[in-house]
């Protein structure tokens, strides 16, 4: 076996492992399934397919009308997950094996970042936080966890490998930048990173640069901006959200 082809397999058998630590531990364990199930972009008829089972159970594994399945089926389930995602090039295990090439930073960078067990539409996630919407585009997409960064200690501070580690668990995330001046600088990091958070957010501007926008509008990211008063108040906002 070669050395792209281990790493990719390290990089499946781990995200496979946490997956179903996350979900085995949760209290809301159908609302993990789904959210796992929406980040590989799986529709439910195409997994039960795969299971061999009809949409409709795999529907009320994740509304928990059904019983929370046993660990031998949620292996099943991831399995089938990985597989699709294998099939379609793997995209999705190779962000995550991106996002986990070195070890979880310590850096002053990184103010707050959080995971959802469920997720929220980016467009209710920037009501939450009263932010305004610049670019519109994707903002149906669901968000899994957020970032809070300051940008500036960011782009002096940390690698690019290390800018990696500011997705957290999961690319499908807001990233909400404080300390902005014109917001192309996020935005360029952003794009040298080849990872799409599923929202970026600028807290503390009045006029958002000609070209961040255009660069959300390439890349199709959702983006606004946050007039909140203060990096605390939007925190402890952002720490309502369950």
């Amino acid at each position: 076996m070669d050395n792209v082809t281990d790493e990719f397999s390290l990089a499946r058998d781990k995200l496979a492992k946490d997956i179903i630590g996350e979900i085995v531990l949760s209290d809301n364990s159908e609302g993990v399934i789904k959210k796992w199930r929406s980040i590989f972009k799986i529709s439910q008829k195409r997994l039960a397919n795969e299971l061999g089972i009809t949409p409709s159970v795999v529907s009320d594994y994740e509304s928990g009308r059904r019983r929370s399945p046993g660990i031998k089926v949620i292996r099943k389930y991831i399995s089938a997950l990985l597989k699709i995602d294998m099939e379609r090039g793997g995209n999705i295990i190779r962000s995550f094996a991106k996002t986990n090439q070195t070890q979880p930073i310590i850096s002053n960078a990184i103010v707050d970042i959080k995971e959802f067990s469920v997720g929220m539409p980016g467009i209710d996630f920037c009501k939450f936080i009263n932010a305004i919407p610049v670019v519109k585009t994707n903002l149906e997409q669901v968000v899994y966890g957020y970032t809070v960064i300051d940008s500036l200690k960011a782009i002096t501070e940390l690698s690019f490998s290390e800018l990696l580690k500011l997705y957290g668990i999961t690319t499908q995330r807001a990233l909400v930048f404080t300390q902005v001046s014109t917001g192309r600088t996020p935005m360029v990091a952003i794009k040298l990173t080849n990872l799409k958070p599923a929202l970026v957010v600028l807290h503390g501007l009045d006029v958002v640069d000609d070209v961040a926008k255009r660069i959300a509008e390439v890349e199709g990211i959702p983006l606004a901006v946050c007039r909140m008063d203060g990096v605390d108040k939007i925190i402890s906002k952002l720490k309502g959200i369950e």
